[in-house]
Formats: C-alpha cells, sequence, structure tokens
C-alpha cells in the first residue's frame, strides 16, 4: 500500500496534541466505501516496558473473511506510552507494516478508537488520514464519553455520546459478552462501521480482521520478528 500522508512522528508531547489538533479537522465522518472485496485489520504488539513495537496488517477477503496477506514490521520506539497519543508510538511500525501490504483493502480495522477521543483523533481516524482509507475503530474499552450497556442479545447497540453528541455505538458482536465500542476513523459513517463489524463477526467478541490481527502480532512479538519463524502461524 502507498502511504499517501506523512508526519513526523518524534515529537514532543505537546507538538504531539497540536498535531492532532490540526489532523483533526481532515477526518471525514461520512462515505460508503462502496462495493468491498477486501477488508484489513491492524494491531500492534509489545511487552510491558519495552520499546520494540510489532505491528501487522492482515488482509482478509470479503465476506468470507479467508485470510488472504499479512505484513508486519518490527520499529524500535523513543516515544512514550502517553493515553491519548498511542499513534506516536505505534504509528510508525503500523506504516511500515501497510508498506509492506501488498493488497489494496477496501475497509480497514483498527484495535483502538476512532473518534471516540479526547481529542478526535484515536489512531483509527489517525491512520485512516495517512492511508487515506476508510477505516473503523474498534476498541474494547470506552475512553471518552457515556454510554449504557446494550441489551445482552447479538446486535443490540447503545450509543457513545460525549458532550451532547453521539462518538460511536457500544456493539454486542456475540450474545451476552462484552460489548465493543465502535467508532468513525476515516471516510466512512457510522452506521456502515457498525454493519462492517457485525457482517465480519464470526462467532468471537472481536470482528475478524481485529481478531486475526492481534494473533498475529503477538506471534509476531513472541518470534521477536523473526519471519523464519512464522512460517506455520
Amino acid at each position: 500500500m502507498k502511504i499517501q500522508v506523512t508526519h513526523p512522528f518524534d515529537l514532543s508531547p505537546a507538538d504531539a496534541i497540536h498535531l492532532q489538533a490540526d489532523l483533526r479537522s481532515k477526518i471525514s465522518l461520512s462515505g460508503d466505501p462502496g462495493e468491498i472485496s477486501v477488508v484489513a485489520g491492524a494491531d500492534a504488539s509489545y511487552a510491558r516496558g519495552s520499546n520494540e513495537i510489532y505491528a501487522v496488517a492482515v488482509a482478509l477477503r470479503y465476506p468470507d473473511m479467508t485470510i488472504v496477506e499479512r505484513a508486519f514490521a518490527r520499529v524500535t520506539t523513543t516515544f512514550p506510552y502517553i493515553p491519548g497519543l498511542l499513534t506516536f508510538r505505534e504509528g510508525p511500525a503500523l506504516v511500515e507494516a501497510f508498506s509492506r501490504l501488498q493488497s489494496e483493502p477496501d475497509v480497514i480495522f483498527f484495535d483502538g478508537q476512532g473518534i471516540a477521543h479526547p481529542r478526535g483523533l484515536g489512531i483509527a481516524s489517525h491512520m485512516g488520514i495517512l492511508l487515506d482509507r476508510p477505516t473503523i475503530g474498534v476498541a474494547k474499552s470506552l475512553l471518552v464519553g457515556t454510554v449504557e450497556d446494550p441489551e445482552p442479545a447479538r446486535g443490540s447497540t447503545s450509543p457513545m455520546l460525549h458532550d451532547g453528541e453521539t462518538i460511536g455505538m457500544a456493539v454486542r458482536t456475540k450474545d451476552r459478552t462484552k460489548p465493543v465500542y465502535i467508532s468513525v476513523g476515516h471516510r466512512i459513517d457510522l452506521s456502515r462501521a457498525v454493519d462492517l463489524v457485525l457482517a465480519t463477526a464470526r462467532g468471537y467478541r472481536l470482528p475478524e480482521p481485529t481478531r486475526q490481527a492481534h494473533l498475529f502480532a503477538n506471534a509476531v512479538r513472541r518470534a521477536g520478528g523473526d519471519a523464519a519463524l512464522l512460517d506455520e502461524v
């Protein structure tokens, strides 16, 4: 994949927050990806206290969710772990992983927030701008705002509210299982994002794109980024 927009990641936290404010104005909260044939999931893994980031991009055929390609990158970061500035720590590795992906996904799912973020620019929105692709944030916990628990049946939803606005949707992807928290990343509307998360959830809490990315990211970390050790994974 071609990276459409670039910027420095080795910024001070204050400069990173300033850049987030600038990028926030570039987000599109609407759009329809049209006919979808390939989706992708992205995730990053690292050991606690480590500066070695292992980021992955996994492309899957839609709608059957067969894996068609996986790419990864290992990058040493100098940016500390600071809540709300996750992309400045994981972003360089994710950019490198996507640059190695030959597939052209129509929609990309990220393990993290889209606009449901204190400054409206979570990792799904930030990376959506850099990749210029429709992106969806699929988070396992609420970062900002309030939400009521959805009904226990699969497909139940409840709006995530912040400052009087709907910033996402809690979605029950499996009966009687904790919901995931969906927010628009870039170039897609919330309704379509929720539909795609449910369409790609195949019996697990996480939709298949981020589930497969999570599994692969952990495998890459355990292998220390050694491709030879990943052949059977």
